[in-house]
């Protein structure tokens, strides 16, 4: 049996263009002689389509896609993800479901048993876990089908009380097939071959697995797919960020013959090599899918809005990113020729808008109120949100969608401006810290200078007030991104992390802000997640909780 794996980008809620690549891919995999082409995990509707899925109409435009689909396939088989109703009266409405379509109708359905409902993910909310468990039979050999989840309870904790696999392999099956939406960490695609190769191993069959590629919003999906034989080993691997389609023939006794050249990785990327390549990914389909072409950023001189600039000049083309220099009279010349070099170096859109009568305007419009008052945080806000007003009056009149420049360590720890320089489209590294960016930016640099060396190593500034400096205000950032990480990433409390070796008043501190600022964090873009615990959909705090504060 010849196999093909498609590794896809499709689009939520897109069916024209998601059926359209579906049979697209169906034709090609047929003219290359394969028998069996498979898709991912809800590719029919994208994933994750969230709270389209309450809608019947929604869940009927997926059976009339995958109707269409079905009408493709005569000498070639498919299996596709869909959401399904559960014609059962118990239980939530919705089935997470693949069809298996050979000779134009659907020949079996599985149903996802294993529904993840912790970080990102919410399928419990919609799908009723199956406890049926089938194999398929196909051109001599027996499927095991499953979907997602559905291999990921051999770890040292399980989450779920079955492993569905553990019923399937009753039936003696030879091969194991799991569609997945797999989202992109960091850390992620080693855990996930790990897994997956556990479970070829335990259950002593080949297992191909197949990933989305592509961004959803704030999620990303790295592809990766992989192949393994009987023992566990990996037979193929497939790029990341990108689509590919490999094909395979599965012989007598399970033995898997790849029918290119493998694309297994050398060595695992740098995590640092693996960001790059997701936010690049994050901007481009944010944009694409979106609708829009064209970015603007406020360019400070610093680190932060440098790496941005320069990952939505990668993502986007230079010709398709405006940056605006917004100069205070608090702005060091060195920032403004530090921004106008990147912006050479790049070769992008740029104009110079400098605020000091913008906010000398708002100053003087406040002085009934503000007289006799010290300069303080008010001043320092109304340079922010004076920038603010210009890009997003920019945004409005010529099109533009505004990328918010914050890093994780300033959104966890509340280090900047509501409706200033928190605004935005898209927060594209909201899920970096302040440690990374820097790493980010020698990363950028590798081939040639792109980001100012100026702008990596002078001291981080707001450049609110005199002389501002980031570490007026929070600790250094080696310290404070270690501090925020044992806390988010790894939800320790403040006394483990005391106990880890840090200065107990600075980690109280550091945690008293992450938590008094989660207001702000409730009001800021979407976030292009990279590590395992992202703020947005991933992490859910009370705005007005006490603990840890």
């Amino acid at each position: 049996m010849k196999i093909a794996l498609a590794q896809l980008n499709y689009h939520v809620g897109n069916f024209e263009s998601n059926t359209a690549k579906i049979i697209t891919h169906i034709h090609q995999a047929e003219q290359q002689g394969a028998d069996l082409v498979v898709f991912a995990e809800l590719c029919v509707c994208g994933y994750p389509s969230r709270d389209f899925l309450e809608f019947k109409e929604y869940i009927g435009l997926c059976e009339d896609a995958a109707k269409k689909i079905a009408a493709e396939c005569h000498n070639i088989a498919c299996i596709i993800g869909l959401p399904t109703v559960n014609n059962n009266p118990e239980g939530k409405d919705l089935n997470n479901s693949a069809y298996f379509i050979e000779n134009g109708r659907v020949k079996a359905i599985v149903n996802k048993a294993l529904l993840p409902n912790y970080d990102i993910f919410d399928e419990y909310r919609y799908f009723e876990p199956s406890t049926t468990f089938k194999c398929i039979d196909f051109k001599g050999h027996r499927i095991a089908l499953t979907i997602c989840e559905d291999l990921w309870n051999t770890i040292e904790n399980p989450l779920y009380v079955t492993r569905p696999m553990d019923m399937l392999i009753k039936e003696e099956p030879d091969v194991m097939i799991n569609i997945a939406a797999s989202p992109f960490a960091y850390n992620h695609d080693e855990e996930r071959i790990k897994i997956l190769s556990d479970n070829a191993q335990r259950y002593g069959l080949p297992l191909f697995y197949v990933n989305h590629v592509g961004a959803q919003t704030e999620l990303i999906f790295d592809g990766g797919s992989l192949v393994f034989d009987n023992a566990g080993n990996m037979a193929d691997e497939l790029p990341y960020f990108k689509e590919q389609v490999s094909y395979y023939q599965l012989e007598d006794k399970s033995a898997v013959v790849l029918l290119q050249p493998a694309t297994i990785r050398v060595k695992k990327q740098a995590d640092i090599e693996q960001i790059h390549q997701a936010l690049v990914l994050g901007i481009q389909d944010y944009f694409y899918k979106s609708g829009f072409k064209s970015a603007i950023l406020g360019l400070s001189g610093g680190i932060d809005s440098a790496v941005v600039c320069a990952l939505a000049a990668e993502a986007l083309g230079p010709q398709n990113v405006m940056a605006v220099l917004l100069p205070s009279r608090f702005s060091s010349d060195h920032s403004i020729k530090d921004a106008e070099d990147l912006v050479k170096n790049l070769g992008c859109k740029h104009e110079i808008v400098p605020i000091r009568h913008i906010t000398e305007a708002f100053e003087s419009t406040l002085h009934p109120q503000f007289q006799n008052l010290p300069f303080n945080i008010a001043e320092e806000n109304i340079q922010s949100r004076s920038r603010a007003v210009v890009l997003m009056a920019m945004c409005n009149k010529f099109g533009y969608i505004l990328l918010n420049t914050s890093n994780k360590s300033e959104a966890a720890v509340g280090y900047g401006t509501l409706y200033g320089d928190m605004c935005g489209g898209i927060s594209v590294i909201g899920d970096v810290y302040k440690t990374q960016v820097f790493e980010l930016a020698r990363y950028l640099n590798r081939e040639r200078e792109i980001i100012p060396v100026n702008t990596i190593v002078k001291p981080p500034s707001a450049e609110l007030r005199p002389n501002q400096k980031d570490t007026d205000s929070l600790p250094e950032y080696d310290i404070l991104d270690a501090i925020l990480m044992q806390y988010i990433e790894n939800r320790c409390s403040s006394g483990e992390i005391i106990r880890m070796g840090y200065d107990e008043q600075t980690v109280r501190r550091v945690l008293r802000l992450v938590n008094i600022a989660e207001h702000k964090r409730y009001q800021t873009p979407p976030i292009l997640r990279v590590s395992p615990k992202a703020f947005g959909m991933g992490r859910r705090m009370p705005i007005v909780g006490k603990y840890l504060s």
